[in-house]
């Protein structure tokens, strides 16, 4: 089952009425069986700003937006996390890289790691802040 039939049978199972749209409060249904939760107030503001057609309900396209933007917010909250167990620096230096590498088995030298920073060094200061080291992952 590809991605768009599990968005539908899902917008299927969410829509009670089958009228085609989901309210606010069957959005509150969704987001919590994705494992999050959303207040009435989120729910109503969220339905609000999705909603392509302006009658306060999201339509199928609509939910995939919302359910797309959910996952891109928690792969970012991921690599936030990622990115802080490098130390609590505001930046992945090499010798911070090495220290990493090595709980993780890897045996590098300082050089080595100053040439993989090397190549997703945006601003060439030598050390990986948060948005190169989000780029580096999704490379």
């Amino acid at each position: 089952m590809d991605i768009q039939q599990q968005y539908k049978r899902v917008f299927g199972y969410l829509d009670k009425n089958g009228d085609g749209k989901i309210s606010p409060p069957e959005l509150q249904i969704c987001i919590r069986k994705m494992g999050q939760e959303l207040s009435s107030e989120e729910a109503e503001m969220v339905a609000e700003l999705m909603d392509s057609d302006g009658d306060g309900l999201l339509s199928m396209e609509d939910l995939v937006k919302v359910v797309e933007a959910a996952n891109e917010e928690e792969k970012a909250n991921d690599l936030k996390m990622a990115f802080k167990m490098y130390g609590d620096e505001d930046t992945i230096t090499p010798k911070s890289l090495r220290r990493m590498l090595s709980k993780l088995g890897e045996s590098r030298s300082v050089d080595e790691c100053e040439l993989m920073i090397a190549k997703f060094d945006l601003d060439g200061n030598g050390v990986l802040d948060f948005h190169e080291f989000q780029d580096m992952m999704m490379s």
